[in-house]
């Protein structure tokens, strides 16, 4: 009975093991293509359509730039502690999986881009794309905007009103300089062979991709 018994673990064991062996040949392929595959790659492009106080500031580059009744209204703002802004923020994806340097041609699709604003290196709201958007692997760049509302007051309230309005102007003024923004973020990737988290997060600057 013993005999018997050892005999059928044997085989039970023999036959696992050549599932195992089976199961990972049928995943080699997976794995591979897995592994050729690239992450997006992402670059601030620029900041626009900024408003504050419901003022649009796009052409603005001076204190001296808003008319008396827009210092009125800015003024009346800072006084009940509530400066919300409103701008949108142009971010470059590039897919590098365009079928050259080893990596088959694929196509991925964005379904999540959960990011911490960064000004000044100071984190402030969080904000996501509201839709899923294709990159295709095609070597040229996409464009997804990202609307972003902030209440500059509740962040910066320590520069005071003439800093607050200055910081506005350098981020979406006539003279905006974009290195002052940056996003935390974490990317989630549907591609064909299946949804991807990025294991960490990226900094998302407008000097170069990452």
């Amino acid at each position: 009975m013993r005999s018997r018994l050892k005999t059928a673990i044997l085989a039970a064991l023999v036959i696992l093991a050549a599932g195992l062996l089976s199961s990972c040949a049928a995943l080699e392929p997976f794995l591979s293509a897995l592994s050729n595959l690239q992450r997006l790659q992402f670059r601030l492009a620029d900041v626009s359509d900024f408003s504050l106080l419901g003022i649009r500031i796009g052409g603005k580059s001076a204190l001296n730039d808003f008319s008396v009744m827009d210092g009125v209204k800015l003024v009346q703002g800072f006084t009940a502690k509530r400066l919300p802004a409103e701008f949108v923020l142009r971010v470059e994806v590039r897919n590098p999986n365009d079928g050259t340097g080893g990596s088959p041609r694929t196509v991925s699709t964005l379904t999540g881009l959960e990011s911490r604003l960064l000004i000044d290196g100071t984190p402030t709201v969080i904000g996501n794309i509201d839709q899923a958007i294709e990159i295709p692997g095609t070597g040229r760049n996409t464009v997804i905007p990202i609307r972003m509302t902030i209440d500059l007051y509740e962040f910066f309230a320590a520069k005071g009103y003439e800093g607050l309005l200055n910081l506005a102007l350098a981020l979406g003024g006539a003279e905006r300089d974009p290195a002052r923004v940056a996003l935390d973020a974490q990317p989630t990737v549907t591609t064909p062979l299946g949804p991807i988290v990025y294991p960490g997060r990226i900094t998302i600057i407008d000097a170069e991709f990452r």
